[in-house]
């Protein structure tokens, strides 16, 4: 370990050997580095539905998870995103228990329950409203955290979905971020940005409304910083027309499965128009926060070094021709706390040489 002159191994650093910076970096959502997302699969483990007793509690009972390649085949896949289905009157799914007063208390009424909170800041008295029409009923996509990384980026969502109303176009979905500049529809305390889902591509709307669908409202909402997407049934359940396709609006007859103390199984119907879509397009944002130190080592310091080749056993120096000009080797620089606990470490590239005649500025990066 190289030393200064009064043996001292540390150096302070001052306000002026510091910076900070973020380096936004963007890459496709999906594992492997696929831009677009063609095929997916469900996982029959997680998808289960054995008995009615544990169809109530089950993980599958609130949401699917959908991966890249089929898990019951495959060791490597991933989850890639999961879809939920809420209720508002907790209809499409099988309530708790049969007690008394039970009716309506299911899975679905707690997702649509906890997705409320969760965009409304816990306020239960404010309901999903699509362009002015209020459904019972959303569906959620929830893309993987591991996936979407800070946040999805802006002007590159694209959501192709056919439905079964045998129409030859598909309903193609996007974000209205390039149309509105980048300017959210509302900030929500507990995921942020909002943005409207239109038809369209590459963030751009098509038409001059985000009401594509007749008395059914908007087709839903996008939270790039929490990963979400919020679809409106009521909307992808209209049968919608070739003439409503054609102006880039109309449903997909999604048929979602309203029915009293019924599992309506109505994540698997969205997935199933995403398949038929084969298309999914998402870019991941990752923002990497970097400190530089800047570490600045002057000519009259470490020209010594505390290595036992240095030095004898009785303390004189091992060569007299470091007694005055000696010289040493930067490399490696460790940056401590104010309590000398070893933090980080540098190493360099190559030895450094260092005596009274040469001075160093070694940056060193930290990412986090």
């Amino acid at each position: 370990m190289a030393t200064s002159p009064n043996a001292s191994t540390y150096t302070r650093f001052t306000d002026n050997d510091q910076a900070n910076s973020i380096d936004r970096v963007f890459a496709s959502a999906w594992s492997g580095g696929a831009n677009t997302l063609t095929t997916a699969f469900s996982s029959s483990t997680q998808y289960n539905f054995t008995t009615a007793t544990t169809a109530v509690t089950s993980s599958a009972a609130f949401f699917m998870e959908i991966y890249d390649k089929n898990p019951q085949s495959d060791t490597t896949a991933e989850v890639q995103y999961s879809i939920s289905y809420g209720s508002k009157t907790g209809l499409g799914g099988l309530d708790f228990n049969n007690d008394t007063g039970a009716s309506g208390f299911s899975a679905t009424k707690a997702i649509y329950s906890q997705y409320r909170n969760l965009i409304f800041g816990g306020d239960e008295t404010q309901n999903f409203s699509f362009n002015g029409h209020t459904p019972d009923d959303i569906y959620i996509i929830n893309i993987n955290r591991a996936r979407y990384k800070n946040a999805l980026r802006l002007n590159n969502l694209s959501l192709i979905l056919s439905g079964s109303n045998g129409l030859p176009v598909k309903l193609k979905l996007t974000s209205d971020t390039v149309t509105t500049s980048g300017s959210a529809n509302a900030i929500r305390a507990g995921v942020g940005r909002e943005f409207n889902l239109v038809s369209g591509s590459n963030g751009i709307r098509q038409g001059d409304s985000n009401t594509y669908v007749t008395n059914s409202g908007s087709y839903g909402f996008v939270y790039p910083d929490a990963g979400l997407i919020i679809l409106n049934a009521d909307a992808l359940d209209h049968s919608g027309s070739a003439a409503a396709f054609g102006l880039g609006g109309g449903g997909l007859n999604l048929g979602t499965g309203i029915s009293t103390n019924t599992m309506g199984k109505n994540p698997v119907k969205l997935q199933n128009a995403i398949t038929l879509g084969g298309s999914f397009t998402l870019d991941s944002q990752e923002d990497i926060a970097s400190k530089y130190y800047w570490c600045r080592v002057f000519n009259k310091e470490f020209n010594y070094t505390t290595n036992d080749s240095f030095t004898k056993t009785d303390g004189t120096l091992s060569f007299d021709s470091m007694i005055d000009t000696p010289q040493t080797y930067i490399t490696t620089v460790g940056l401590y706390n104010d309590n000398q606990d070893l933090l980080a470490v540098a190493k360099l590239s190559q030895p450094l040489p260092k005596d009274f005649t040469k001075e160093a500025l070694i940056k060193v990066k930290l990412d986090y």
